[in-house]
């Protein structure tokens, strides 16, 4: 799932990915085993949090809320893990989402006194909701009332999940899911268009080949102009504009630093689009390698702390595709990351352009299994 949204008036963007192990916690003298969801949530382009939650369905089909392992960001370091609980250790699991919910339905997701706490009352069922791409049937509305007294309103979707939340000015909505909006039809060549052009004019502003960038930005312009008055998710044509005019106006003023940043961010909206087409370990794989370019741009500008902040960003991205890598690949992969890891450490950043760079010569050669 992607979601868009801000927060104290900056942009927010959040991937939620269900892995692929499955984790055993102990609950009421039993083992009970959980999917782990991981949710990584960037404010302003930077890691802001992490959680990864634990869920369990029971045999009338409820959906329990088994707790959640919490990593807080500050300057690209973790900050604190506030919000983190274990069922079984620090309080019971609770039900998070009713097998059939009504109206008038009360039920707490988080209750551990002084700690944590979240009360839900579902106000209605069977709603239309505005999704991606168009109407989605059977919505649900809730209010949650958390533990300071702030109330908050959310909505969720059949095959969606979380659809929108809402609340002090704050918004988090859904831009897409897969497999849900998922095509079977192959990449548009628009969207490879896209991809390939920012790669193009992130190389060429780097050698500060201006003639080459701006025949780049064309390609991408023309691409774009099919692309939009197609089938595009109602969250991301704005986002993939707004970047499109960042870059064509990097390139134009010439400055490096700027057309390397917008191209990276067309890419990462490009491949946003781009998750309808291909497989999710594919998209996460390119992924990972725009984090390596992002640490690139920021090791230039001697900006160590967002240089820190990129190599969790790689650290999570890798926790979705190394399960899809075989073991050679895999190893070489953490070997160099490793290395990474100590050059980061260090605030070598002559040697993390080195690293990055290595890697992303390694990525461009692997293939993930689907």
């Amino acid at each position: 799932m992607l979601l868009l949204g801000r927060d104290d008036g900056q942009t927010f963007r959040t991937e939620v990915t269900l892995l692929p192990e499955t984790r055993f916690i102990e609950w009421q003298g039993q083992l009970v085993e959980v999917l782990v969801s991981q949710y990584v949530a960037f404010l302003d382009g930077r890691i802001h949090e992490v959680a990864y939650d634990f869920y369990a369905q029971d045999d009338g089909g409820a959906v329990w809320y088994f707790g959640e392992d919490v990593f807080n960001f500050k300057d690209g370091l973790i900050a604190d893990t506030h919000g983190t609980w274990i069922a079984g250790k620090d309080g019971p699991a609770a039900m998070i989402m009713p097998a059939d919910p009504q109206v008038g339905d009360v039920y707490r997701p988080e209750n551990i006194p002084g700690f944590v706490f979240e009360e839900v009352t579902v106000k209605a069922v069977d709603r239309t909701l505005e999704g991606p791409l168009g109407p989605v049937e059977g919505g649900l509305l809730i209010e949650e009332l958390h533990m300071d007294g702030f109330k908050e309103g959310k909505s969720f979707g059949p095959g969606y999940g979380e659809f929108f939340t809402g609340g002090g000015g704050d918004v988090e909505a859904l831009a897409l899911a897969v497999p849900t909006d998922a095509l079977s039809e192959p990449t548009p060549a628009e969207l490879v268009t896209l991809e390939s052009g920012a790669a193009d004019v992130f190389t060429a502003a780097e050698s500060k080949d201006w003639h080459a960038a701006q025949a780049a930005v064309r390609r991408m312009a023309a691409a774009w102009a099919v692309v939009k008055v197609g089938d595009v998710p109602d969250r991301l044509e704005p986002q993939m504009s707004r970047a499109l005019a960042a870059l064509a106006a990097g390139v134009d003023s010439r400055k490096a630093v700027d057309a390397r940043q917008a191209a990276i961010d067309v890419a990462r909206w490009s491949l946003d689009l781009q998750l309808r087409h291909r497989s999710v370990p594919e998209i996460d794989l390119a992924r990972f390698d725009l984090w390596l370019a992002q640490m690139l741009v920021d090791a230039a500008a001697g900006d160590a702390a967002a240089v820190n902040g990129d190599f969790f960003s790689l650290d999570y991205v890798r926790d979705r595709i190394q399960h899809t890598l075989d073991e050679a690949d895999l190893a070489r992969l953490n070997i160099e990351l490793e290395e990474l890891n100590g050059a980061v450490a260090d605030e070598d950043l002559g040697a993390v352009q080195q690293t990055a760079g290595r890697l992303r010569e390694i990525v461009a050669h692997l293939t993930p299994a689907s």
